[in-house]
């Protein structure tokens, strides 16, 4: 009698262990999975870091456009083609005025 009876109440109790047993691995899984929550907020994370730094390399890429756009024979700018060959040959001029740039290095000390 008392097997008959704990058979029974196994039965009862089995159904809805089994159930909770089920949704506590679909939720593990919602949150903590490869598919899961944490990994939408990471990979939203990366997108937005990613969205980032691809506007400042667009940024820097329309600087460099425009400093080669100075440099085309239809719209050659003289001012830019002197500072490009001056930089290029090292060469200044004897009436120039240097002024060191304190944020740059010169290796002999600060300005």
């Amino acid at each position: 009698m008392f097997g008959v009876e704990v058979s029974r109440k196994a039965r009862q109790v089995l159904g809805p262990l089994l159930g909770a047993a089920v949704m506590a691995y679909f939720s593990y899984h919602a949150v903590q999975g490869d598919r899961g929550l944490i990994a939408w907020w990471n990979l939203r994370y990366e997108i937005e870091r990613a969205d980032l730094d691809l506007a400042a390399v667009t940024s820097e890429k329309e600087a460099l456009e425009h400093r080669v756009a100075l440099l085309r024979p239809e719209s050659l700018d003289r001012d830019m083609l002197e500072e490009r060959s001056r930089l290029m040959l090292g060469a200044i001029h004897p009436n120039d005025v240097i002024v060191p740039d304190p944020e740059q290095g010169t290796g002999q000390g600060n300005f």
